[in-house]
């Protein structure tokens, strides 16, 4: 009887404890509220969600320059000079570079010495030739002297194309001595300094043509059959947060080299503003929307306005009495400078875009 008197008088205790720390919790969270009611209210940009087609394919890339090139030599010598810099822009024909060419420039002066040789050579020729001819009508000299005179004269001229040859030869190794802009661009990247050894296809200077982009990106093999040529894209800059509209233009047919993805190259309608190497996320039309692809309309809201507690998702919206209350959200796909709601928030509804100051539920807000 006794020990159960004490097991009610424990329970009876536990129910008063409880009690007061109910109520104390509740003082707490009351006291919570009306602080922050006393807060002068904090101006915010109230909007709607904004929504997107998500039927396509999904992609992610890379910003690149319309056109490349690595500018090396064919010649083994030092680097006399490199007349550019990182981020000069240069014009096609411009001189970029220039190697040594003391050998080459000796080899042409020894075949100008031949060709001078062998002009004085076929000129005796022709002379003798000439002369025999004569001989030959006059009936001085035989047809076998007519025809050493004339194998003299063909030798000769032979020796003279040969020399030419040699000087055409020079004139061109000369040529590959100094390095030149194929177009119009900007240097992207300096691979060596002058007195450096240049070897034949070594890399000197890497540049990129830099009125035009365009994007490559990386398609799985599951959904390469969707993608055709001249579908449009919606190309999404992660850096910027810029969207723009782009057609692609050319599918990789083989994925031997890149792990079982296919390259596929997006032209861009409108590309300033853009630097080659920007990372980018795309969305393709497809050839046929499946019934997985079938057509839907995600939410979407910047990723500026999404709140943070650990590992919770939300956005600030703004309740009847004009407070800030924090609704959670579940997070989808980013689309660039957005990033979709899968749940929690409805394309319908309003929520805090950005506030002048610190928010946090039940803080007092106005709207501009």
């Amino acid at each position: 009887m006794k020990s159960e008197l004490s097991i009610i008088k424990a329970q009876a205790l536990v129910g008063v404890g409880l009690a007061v720390l109910s109520a104390c919790g509740s003082k707490h969270e009351q006291g919570a509220v009306e602080y922050q009611s006393k807060l002068p209210a904090v101006p915010v940009v109230v909007g709607k969600a904004s929504t997107t087609n998500t039927a396509g394919i999904s992609a992610s890339g890379q910003v690149e320059a319309l056109q490349t090139a690595n500018i090396s030599t064919r010649l083994m010598g030092f680097i006399t000079s490199i007349k550019v810099k990182v981020g000069d822009r240069v014009h096609k024909g411009q001189v970029l570079a220039t190697i040594s060419s003391q050998e080459i420039s000796a080899k042409r002066a020894q075949a100008q010495a031949m060709i001078t040789e062998a002009e004085a050579a076929v000129n005796n020729a022709q002379k003798d030739y000439d002369r025999f001819t004569t001989l030959l009508a006059q009936g001085s000299a035989t047809p076998k002297e007519m025809e050493n005179v004339t194998f003299q004269l063909n030798s000769a001229k032979a020796h003279l194309e040969a020399a030419k040859q040699m000087r055409n030869e020079a004139d061109a190794m000369l040529a590959y001595a100094t390095l030149k802009a194929p177009f119009d661009g900007i240097i992207t990247q300096k691979m060596a300094d002058e007195g450096n050894m240049a070897a034949p296809g070594m890399p000197l200077l890497s540049l990129e043509e830099n009125d035009g982009y365009q994007v490559r990106v990386t398609v799985p093999e599951s959904d390469i059959e969707q993608v055709r040529e001249g579908a449009t894209a919606t190309v999404n800059i992660k850096s910027t947060g810029k969207q723009l509209k782009g057609r692609v233009t050319q599918i990789s047919e083989s994925s031997q080299f890149t792990g079982g993805q296919y390259a596929v190259k997006i032209s861009l309608d409108n590309p300033k503003g853009l630097y080659a190497g920007m990372y980018v996320n795309v969305n393709i039309e497809p050839k046929q929307n499946t019934q997985a692809q079938a057509e839907t309309e995600a939410t979407l809201v910047p990723v500026s306005s999404v709140v943070y507690r650990d590992q919770l998702t939300g956005v600030y919206t703004v309740s009847q009495k004009n407070t800030a209350m924090l609704r959670w959200v579940r997070l989808g796909k980013t689309f660039g400078d957005k990033v979709e709601v899968v749940s929690g928030l409805d394309k319908d509804e309003s929520f805090i875009l950005k506030a002048d100051g610190k928010l946090a539920n039940g803080t007092p807000v106005k709207t501009n």
